[in-house]
C-alpha cells in the first residue's frame, strides 16, 4: 500500500491488417499504458489515423460549434442513450441532419440581428438629425452644394456666424450635446470640417429617405418592435432545438470523442507495411491475464511478450532505453485514501521507486485537522458538510475539500468529546458553581442547562488539578486555554512522531534505491542528527526549567545528544559538505512548527470564550445559576451567538485546513518525497454513465 504497484512492460506484435480490431482489443483489456513510440526507433516509424478518424474529427468540430450556439454544456441534464442507437444514428448521417436543421434557424436569428443592427444605428442618426428642422430629402441632391451632418460637444454657432455663404442649424443643450448640419459649397466641405473640429465634431450618416425624421424614427421603431418580436420567437425555436438535440449532441460528442482517441493510436505505435508493434506498461500482478486475453481477442494474429518486471532500485531505470526509462506510477490505495491522492498530486506524483504518502496523509492530515479544531459543536457541520460534498459533486477540487471536512470533523469530534470536553468553546464540566464570576470564569454546559452530567461521563475526561489561592480547582478536559504547556508539549511530541516517521520513509526509499549504504549517508544521518538535538534540547530544558543541574540523568542526555549530533553531522558532511552543518538549527525550527497545532486551537478557543461571554454576560446578563433571561433578549442572544460562531468556524476552516497541509506538505514530505512520477493512464474508454449506455455489457 505504501508503494506504487509493480509494473511489468510488454510488446504487442500483430498484423497491420487488423490493427483497428486490435485496438479495440487493447482498449477493453483496460490495462496498457502506452509507450510512445519515436519515429525512427528500432528503424520504424509511426503510422497514420484509421480511416474514418477525419470523418469523425470533422462531425466532432460541428456538433461542438452547434451545442456552443445551442448552449448545451456539461451541466445540461440529458437522458441515456444506447451505444448502439448513437452509432447507428451517426452512421446514417444524424449529424449532418442536425446541422442542417439548426443552422436554418440560426441563419434566420444573424439575419435577424444584422437587420435590428442596421436599424438600431438608423434610429440613433435619425434621433440626432430630428432635433434639427429639416427633412431627409433637403441634406442631399445638390450639385455644388455640400450638406455636413454629425453631433458636436459645444455649440458652434459662434464659429459658424464667421463664415460668408454658409447655412447651418444648431441644437445644443448641455446634458445632452448638440446636432449640428451646414450646407456649403462642395469645396468648402474640408473647410466646414476642420472649423467643426474645435467643437468636437462627430459626423453621421444620412439615412435615405423623405420627410421630417422625427416621422421616419416612428417607422424605424416599429419595425424594430416587429423584428424583435421574430427574434423571441427564433429564441424559442432554437431553446426547442436544444430540448430536442441535447441528448444526440452530448451522446454524439462522447462516441466520437471515443472514435477519435482510438483512431489516433497508431500515431502512438510503430508500424510497418504489414505489421504493428506496441510497448506499454501494465500492472505485473496482470501481465499474464492481459497477454492471454489479448491473444485469445486476436489468436495467431497477435504474439505478446513481457519483456521485463521493473525493479525499485534506480539503476534498472537508467540502463534502460530513453523511452523505457520511467515506469508510470499507479498508487494503490484504498476507498478512502484514494480520495487523499489529489492531495498529494498537489505537489507531484510519486516516482515508481518510492513509498507514496498518501496513506499517511490520510491519517495525519484530518487528525491534525480535527486536533486543532477539537469542538463537538464545530465538527458537527464539518461532517455534515464534507458527506454533502462527498455524496453531491465529483468536481475532484470540491472532493478534496469535502473529504478533509468530512474526516477532519469526525477527528474533531472525537478530540472535542473525550479529550477537551468542549462544543462551541464551553465546556462540557464547568469548574464551579457559577456561570461567569469575576474570576472570568468560562460559561459551562452543566449550568447553562442546569443539569448535571452523570459521574461517568466526567471519568471519561482528562482530569486536571490546579491549586491556587482560592483552593483546589478540577479541570474536566483539557482546557485550552488553561493547559497552555501540557498543549504546546503534546505539540511537540506530535511533531517528533511525525518527523521521525518522514525520516524513516527517507531512508526506506535510499535503501530500496541505491542500497544501506547510501540510505545511511543520504537519509540516515539526518535521522541521527535530528535524533542527537531532539535529545540535547530535552536535557537543556531540565537545566533551564527543571532547576537540574549538569549531573545525572541531565548530564547524560546532553552529552549523548551533543555525540549523536556530531555523529550524524559528520555522516551528513559526506553528501551535504557545509550544509549539513548549516541546516542544523533548522531541525530545532521543524520540530517547533508543530506548536501551531495548539496554537490554532487556542486562537479559536479564544475567540469563542470572548464571544460566549458578550452573549451569556453582556447580553443575556448571566451570572449565577438561578438566571433569568427575557424573551427578546434570548432571541437577540441566540442571534449573536449562531453569527459569532459562524465567524469562528469559517476561520477554523480557514487556518486549521491550510496549517495542516502546510505541516504535509513542508515538514513532512519534504524528508522523503521526491515525486516527478509519471501517473498511470491506461488506454481505457470512461463513458459518462449519465449520457451513455450499453445494452450489450459494453463498457460503460
Amino acid at each position: 500500500m505504501l508503494l506504487p504497484e509493480s509494473m511489468s512492460r510488454v510488446v504487442v506484435v500483430g498484423t497491420k491488417s487488423r490493427l483497428d480490431e486490435a485496438i479495440e482489443a487493447f482498449y477493453d483489456v483496460k490495462s496498457l499504458h502506452l509507450i510512445d513510440h519515436t519515429t525512427g526507433a528500432d528503424g520504424i516509424s509511426i503510422g497514420s489515423p484509421l480511416p474514418n478518424t477525419s470523418k469523425a474529427s470533422e462531425r466532432l468540430l460541428k456538433i461542438r460549434a452547434m451545442e456552443k450556439e445551442l448552449a448545451i454544456g456539461k451541466a445540461t441534464d440529458v437522458s441515456k442513450v444506447s451505444v448502439e442507437d448513437v452509432r447507428g444514428q451517426i452512421a446514417s448521417g444524424g449529424v449532418e441532419n442536425v446541422e442542417n436543421d439548426v443552422l436554418k434557424t440560426l441563419d434566420k436569428r444573424n439575419d435577424l440581428n444584422q437587420q435590428i443592427a442596421e436599424l438600431n444605428a438608423k434610429k440613433k442618426n435619425l434621433g440626432i438629425l430630428s432635433k434639427i428642422p429639416v427633412d431627409l430629402e433637403l441634406y442631399s441632391g445638390y450639385r455644388s452644394i455640400s450638406s455636413t451632418v454629425g453631433t458636436v460637444e459645444s455649440d458652434p454657432s459662434s464659429a459658424l456666424q464667421s463664415l460668408q455663404d454658409v447655412e447651418y442649424f444648431v441644437s445644443f443643450k448641455k446634458k445632452e450635446g448638440g446636432a449640428v448640419a451646414v450646407f456649403a459649397r462642395a469645396s468648402e466641405k474640408d473647410k466646414i470640417a476642420a472649423a467643426l473640429s474645435e467643437f468636437g465634431f462627430a459626423e453621421i450618416s444620412v439615412p435615405d429617405g423623405s420627410g421630417l425624421p422625427a416621422d421616419l424614427l416612428t417607422l424605424v421603431e416599429q419595425r424594430l418592435q416587429a423584428l424583435d418580436a421574430e427574434l423571441e420567437a427564433i429564441k424559442e425555436d432554437l431553446k426547442a432545438h436544444q430540448e430536442k438535440y441535447k441528448t444526440f449532441l452530448r451522446a454524439s460528442e462522447e462516441e466520437l470523442s471515443i472514435q477519435i482517441e482510438k483512431g489516433e493510436v497508431p500515431l502512438r505505435i510503430a508500424v510497418s507495411d504489414h505489421s504493428y508493434i506496441l510497448d506499454a506498461w501494465v500492472p505485473a500482478k496482470k501481465a499474464e491475464s492481459v497477454k492471454a486475453d489479448i491473444e485469445s481477442r486476436l489468436g495467431n494474429d497477435v504474439h505478446v511478450e513481457i519483456e521485463e518486471t521493473r525493479g525499485r532500485k534506480l539503476h534498472d531505470e537508467e540502463k534502460a532505453e530513453e523511452r523505457f526509462k520511467k515506469a508510470p506510477t499507479k498508487q494503490s490505495n484504498g476507498l478512502v485514501a484514494k480520495e487523499f491522492e489529489y492531495a498529494v498530486s498537489l505537489v507531484s506524483v510519486p516516482r515508481y521507486q518510492e513509498i507514496d504518502p498518501t496513506i499517511l496523509i490520510t491519517f495525519f492530515l484530518p487528525l491534525f485537522f480535527g486536533f486543532m479544531i477539537g469542538d463537538c459543536g464545530y465538527a458537527i457541520p464539518f461532517m455534515i458538510l464534507g458527506a454533502f460534498g462527498l455524496r453531491t459533486t465529483r468536481h475532484k477540487d470540491w472532493r478534496a475539500i469535502a473529504t478533509v471536512l468530512f474526516f477532519g470533523g469526525i477527528w474533531a469530534f472525537l478530540f472535542g468529546f473525550f479529550f477537551f470536553g468542549e462544543a462551541l468553546g464551553m465546556h462540557f464540566v464547568g469548574v464551579g458553581g457559577e456561570l461567569i464570576t469575576d474570576g472570568g470564569k468560562q460559561v459551562s454546559w452543566d449550568a447553562l442547562l442546569k443539569v448535571d452530567f452523570p459521574d461517568w461521563f466526567s471519568g471519561i475526561l482528562p482530569e486536571f488539578i490546579h491549586h491556587t489561592a482560592e483552593g483546589e480547582i478540577v479541570h474536566h478536559g483539557v482546557g485550552k486555554l488553561v493547559e497552555v504547556t501540557f498543549l504546546l508539549k503534546l505539540s511537540v511530541y506530535i511533531g517528533l512522531v511525525h518527523l521521525v516517521l518522514a525520516y524513516a520513509c527517507g531512508i526506506a526509499n535510499k535503501a530500496r534505491q541505491h542500497g544501506a549504504k547510501a540510505a545511511l549517508f543520504e537519509k540516515g544521518g539526518w535521522l541521527i542528527a535530528f535524533t542527537g538535538i531532539v535529545v540535547l534540547c530535552y536535557g537543556l530544558t531540565r537545566v533551564l526549567f527543571d532547576g537540574d543541574g549538569f549531573v545525572g540523568l541531565t548530564l547524560y542526555l546532553i552529552v549523548v545528544g551533543a555525540v549523536l549530533v556530531l555523529v550524524g553531522t559528520v555522516i551528513n558532511f559526506k553528501m551535504e559538505g557545509a550544509q549539513a552543518v548549516i541546516e542544523l538549527p533548522g531541525l530545532i525550527g521543524n520540530v517547533l512548527s508543530y506548536t501551531r497545532l495548539a496554537a490554532i486551537g487556542m486562537s479559536k478557543a479564544g475567540m469563542a470564550l470572548a464571544f460566549n461571554y458578550i452573549v451569556f454576560g453582556m447580553i443575556m446578563g448571566i451570572s449565577t445559576p438561578d438566571f433569568h433571561v427575557s424573551p427578546i433578549m434570548l432571541i437577540i442572544g441566540l442571534l449573536m451567538l449562531g453569527f459569532l460562531h459562524l465567524v469562528v468556524w469559517t476561520l477554523a476552516i480557514l487556518s486549521a485546513g491550510l496549517h495542516a497541509l502546510r505541516l504535509q506538505f513542508v515538514e513532512f514530505m519534504t524528508r522523503f518525497f521526491d515525486g516527478g512520477g509519471v501517473k498511470y493512464e491506461p488506454l481505457r474508454i470512461k463513458r459518462e454513465k449519465t449520457i451513455l449506455y450499453s445494452k450489450t455489457k459494453e463498457e460503460v
